[in-house]
């Protein structure tokens, strides 16, 4: 007896959306991950922006609004994403605030600023030890990373 094929045939640039490898080498929490994956998964490719509330992003990827909101700084803090407050007018012509427009900035500047971080992290940690070989019968310093 033959298997039919369970799965469904998938279309590569519709049912997926790019996330960068970089993202992980990053030192992200979970749920500035799932929350930068989300903010991924919405973006417009042309315009490299999306506007989901806090309350959107927290049911799909299970936080509350109040979470989504601090991933959101810490990504915007990061240089990862940005965001511009929106205005919504009413049809009584009132004004209301509205989502955030996310803009998804490129990943490079990020990892560069990384690598620069872990490069004189490591020149300060040679230049301890260095010091701590060169002067034995001194007290020595000590070094701990996070």
């Amino acid at each position: 007896m033959r298997r039919k094929n369970q799965y469904v045939p998938r279309d590569p640039i519709r049912d997926y959306f790019p996330l960068p490898n970089e993202i992980f080498s990053l030192g992200l929490t979970t749920g500035e991950i799932a929350v930068y994956a989300y903010l991924m998964y919405c973006e417009d490719r042309k315009t490299f922006q999306c506007h989901p509330s806090y309350s959107t992003i927290g049911k799909a990827v299970k936080m509350t609004p109040k979470t989504v909101a601090k991933y959101v700084k810490s990504l915007q803090k990061r240089g990862l994403i940005d965001t511009e407050p929106t205005t919504v007018t009413l049809k009584n012509g009132k004004k209301h605030n509205g989502n955030l427009l996310y803009t998804i900035l490129p990943i490079q500047p990020v990892i560069d600023r990384v690598f620069q971080k872990q490069l004189a992290l490591a020149q300060y940690e040679a230049a301890v030890q260095k010091y701590n070989r060169e002067h034995p019968n001194e007290r020595q310093i000590e070094f701990h990373r996070k």
